[in-house]
């Protein structure tokens, strides 16, 4: 399945997507000198900035987006560390085409300062969530998740390390998944071969 990387920063996910062997046609990045540019290059796979600040408002700008990834021909769009909030046009364009990974394990700890904000909460795990897109910021169809302790010890960097690596497992094993057509979605439940997700 032809897919499409959004990113912000040093693409990391996207690093594990490529080393995973999914077909990635075109990553975009609203930041002209992010990271993850440099690995999509290192491993011949067409780029394109497309800086939000060029535009009057969000709907210009997702609009450009959405017409960047249907030219590369891309069916599926994944979101690695894309750090914009997305408008509901784009969104429900590419429904249930739309993914997205996400450092807690949702429906907990949605938003930013995750890692800290668990360690506040003094809760004994975390995770992390694939999970399809929705207008709600970190809601959506749950694909799939992994489950990590919460040390002690552990500050919100250190606890985002370990986070990182499951990450880097279950995004390509969720990809792969979609490419293969085993995942559904009904009721707003994400369904793999048929049953529950989660």
């Amino acid at each position: 399945m032809k897919t499409a990387v959004l990113i912000s920063g040093r693409g990391s996910n996207l690093q594990a997507l490529i080393g995973a062997g999914i077909d990635i046609v075109l990553v975009i990045s609203n930041v002209p000198d992010a990271r993850g540019l440099g690995r999509a290059k290192k491993a011949g796979i067409a780029t394109a900035v497309i800086d939000h600040k060029d535009f009057d408002d969000r709907e210009t700008f997702d609009q450009a987006m959405t017409k960047a990834i249907e030219d590369a021909g891309a069916e599926l769009v994944c979101l690695a560390g894309f750090m914009r909030i997305l408008s509901d046009d784009f969104i429900k364009h590419w429904w249930d085409r739309l993914i997205n990974i996400h450092p807690s394990l949702l429906p907990d700890f949605k938003g930013l300062d995750v890692h800290q904000r668990v360690i506040d909460a003094r809760a004994n795990q975390s995770g992390c969530t694939v999970h399809f897109v929705r207008p709600e910021m970190d809601s959506g169809p749950i694909i799939m998740q992994a489950t990590v302790p919460v040390m002690a010890n552990d500050d919100a960097g250190a606890l985002a390390a370990r986070i990182l690596v499951q990450e880097h497992i279950i995004y390509p094993k969720a990809v792969k998944l979609i490419a293969e057509g085993r995942v559904s979605v009904e009721d707003d439940k994400a369904l793999i071969d048929g049953s529950p997700a989660v």
